[in-house]
C-alpha cells in the first residue's frame, strides 16, 4: 500500500499547486529556466517517449512473455501480458482529461498553448518501458542480466524525462507527475506479474495434459 499511496499523495499535492498555482509552480518555473537549453541531444532523448518508439518496445516483450508463458505451459499465461498492455491503454486515458481540466500553459520554448501538464511522452516512457521490463524479468536466469535490463529502463526514462526538460516541452513538475501517475500504474502490474510468477513455481497445473 505504501508503494501505491506515496505516488497518489504525490501527485494529489503537485497537482493541487497546479491548480491553485501555488508556491510549487513558481519554484517550477524558476527550474525550467535555469535547466532549458534546447539542442539536439534534448530532441533525441524527448523523442524516446514518443507513442511510435516507446509502444512497439512494449510490444516485443508483450509478444516474448505470452510466447515464453504458453510454451513453458504457464496457468493464464496470458494475464500479465494484458495487464500491461491495459495499463498503455490506461495512459491516454487518464493523462488527456487531465491535461483538458489543469489547462497548464507551456514554457517559453514552445508555441503558446494550453494542457502541459502532465505530460504524456513522460508516461508513455514510463509505462512502457516500465511495463517491458516487469514482463521480461522473470524470463532472465542471469542476475547480472535483470540488473542491466532495469537499469537500461532507468536510464531511458530519465533520459526522456531529461530531453522533455531541456528541450523546454514540459515544465519539471509535468515530468514528476507523470512518474508518479507510471508509478501506480507499474505497482499495479507487478502485482499481477508476481503472483502469476508465484503461481508458476508453485507449479500450478498447466492445461496442457500431453507431452510437451
Amino acid at each position: 500500500m505504501l508503494l501505491l499511496g506515496l505516488p497518489v499523495l504525490l501527485f494529489a499535492l503537485i497537482t493541487w499547486q497546479v491548480v491553485a498555482d501555488g508556491p510549487l509552480v513558481g519554484a517550477d518555473e524558476r527550474l525550467s529556466r535555469a535547466l532549458v537549453h534546447p539542442d539536439g541531444a534534448s530532441e533525441l532523448l524527448a523523442d524516446l517517449g514518443n507513442v511510435q518508439v516507446a509502444v512497439p518496445v512494449l510490444a516485443v516483450a508483450l509478444a516474448c512473455a505470452a510466447r515464453h508463458g504458453r510454451a513453458t505451459g504457464t496457468d493464464r499465461w496470458w494475464l500479465p501480458p494484458v495487464a500491461a498492455a491495459v495499463a498503455m491503454l490506461l495512459v491516454p486515458a487518464l493523462v488527456a482529461p487531465l491535461k483538458e481540466w489543469t489547462d497548464r500553459p507551456g514554457t517559453p520554448a514552445v508555441p503558446p498553448a494550453v494542457g502541459y501538464y502532465p505530460s504524456g511522452h513522460t508516461a508513455t516512457a514510463v509505462v512502457a518501458y516500465g511495463a517491458a521490463t516487469l514482463l521480461l524479468l522473470p524470463l532472465l536466469g542471469s542476475a547480472v542480466l535483470r540488473r542491466a535490463l532495469v537499469l537500461l529502463c532507468a536510464a531511458l526514462v530519465l533520459g526522456v524525462s531529461f530531453g522533455l526538460v531541456r528541450r523546454g516541452y514540459h515544465w519539471p513538475l509535468d515530468v514528476v507527475a507523470s512518474w508518479c501517475l507510471g508509478a501506480v500504474l507499474l505497482v499495479c502490474l507487478s502485482l499481477v506479474v508476481s503472483r502469476s510468477t508465484r503461481r508458476s513455481s508453485a507449479g500450478t497445473p498447466s492445461r496442457r495434459t500431453g507431452p510437451s
